[in-house]
C-alpha cells in the first residue's frame, strides 16, 4: 500500500486501533488523515500520531485513496449521503466496519463509486491481537481485496467470507466472542472469592487463565476439542466441572447466544 492515502470518517477506538497498527508497519503519519467529531478525540490523534484531522469529513475524504468508515451502523446513512458525489467522482476503496450494515445500503449512499468491502474486526484489534471477517461482492478486483485485506492486517488475523450473510456470523462469533470469554471468566473469578479465595487473587487467576487458555489455543493446531481433553484427566477436578457444564446445557446456552447475536445483526441490516 506504498504511497496510499488512507482517510478514517471516526477516530473512536477502532479507528484508533487501526492507525496505530498501520503505523507500526511503517505508513506514514502523512498519508492518514481522521475526521472526527469531538475535538478532545482528534487532539488526542495529533498528539499521538502526528497525523492530520478535521471535523469536516468531506475535507478528509477528498484526498483518500481508501476510505475507512468507523463509525456507528445507526448514523452511516447520515455520514455517507453527503460524500455521495465525491465518492463517486473518486472512486476510493471503501472499508465498512460497520456492523449489519449492507454494501447495497453503502453503494447507495456512495453512489457510482469505487469498490466496497464490508469488514467485521473485534476488540482484540485494540492490541494487535484481534481477527476480522471480510466480505466483498464477487466483482470486486483482486487488488482491492488485497489492500483491504493489509488494512486490516495492521490489527491481526484476517479471513475472508464467502456470503455477506457470513458477516452477520462473524460479527456473532468472533466480534461479540470477547464478551463471552470475558462473562465466563467474570463468572470464574466469582465463584472462587465465593468459595474463599481473596476477590483480586480469584480475578487474577481467572484473567491469567483466559490469557494462557487463548495462546494455548492460537498457538496449537486449532483442535479445541484435543485440547479440552489435554486438560481433562479421567475421574478429575476438569471432568467433573464440564459434566456439570453439560448438565446445564452450556452447548445450547452458547448456540442461543449466538443465534441471538445474529438475529440482532441482522435486524440492524434491516434499518439500515
Amino acid at each position: 500500500m506504498s504511497g496510499q492515502h488512507i482517510a478514517f470518517i471516526g477516530g473512536g477506538n477502532m479507528g484508533r486501533a487501526l492507525i496505530a497498527g498501520l503505523i507500526a508497519r511503517g505508513a506514514l503519519p502523512s498519508h492518514l488523515a481522521v475526521a472526527d467529531p469531538f475535538e478532545a478525540t482528534r487532539s488526542a490523534l495529533h498528539a499521538d500520531f502526528g497525523l492530520r484531522t478535521a471535523a469536516d469529513n468531506t475535507e478528509i475524504a477528498a484526498g483518500a485513496d481508501i476510505l475507512v468508515l468507523a463509525v456507528k451502523p445507526q448514523v452511516m446513512g447520515e455520514v455517507l449521503a453527503p460524500l455521495g458525489p465525491l465518492l463517486a467522482k473518486r472512486r476510493p476503496l471503501v472499508i465498512s466496519i460497520a456492523a449489519g450494515v449492507r454494501v447495497a445500503s453503502l453503494a447507495g449512499w456512495c453512489g457510482a463509486g469505487g469498490p466496497i468491502v464490508r469488514a467485521m474486526p473485534n476488540r482484540p484489534a485494540l492490541c494487535g491481537a484481534g481477527v476480522t471477517g471480510l466480505y466483498a461482492p464477487p466483482d470486486t478486483p483482486a487488488e482491492a481485496r488485497q489492500r483491504a485485506q493489509a488494512v486490516l492486517a495492521a490489527v491481526g488475523e484476517t479471513v475472508w467470507v464467502a456470503s455477506e450473510d457470513d458477516l452477520d456470523v462473524v460479527t456473532a462469533v468472533s466480534g461479540s466472542g470477547p464478551a463471552y470469554f470475558f462473562l465466563l471468566a467474570e463468572h470464574l473469578a466469582q465463584s472462587g472469592a465465593r468459595l474463599g479465595l481473596d476477590p483480586g487473587t480469584a480475578r487474577r487467576l481467572a484473567v491469567a487463565t483466559l490469557h494462557g487458555a487463548g495462546r494455548l489455543a492460537h498457538e496449537s493446531d486449532g483442535d479445541l476439542a484435543r485440547l479440552r481433553a489435554e486438560v481433562t484427566s479421567k475421574g478429575g477436578t476438569t471432568e467433573a466441572a464440564l459434566r456439570a457444564f453439560a448438565v446445564a446445557q452450556f452447548g445450547d446456552i452458547v448456540a442461543a447466544a449466538v443465534d441471538a447475536a445474529v438475529k440482532r445483526g441482522r435486524e440492524l441490516a434491516e434499518v439500515s
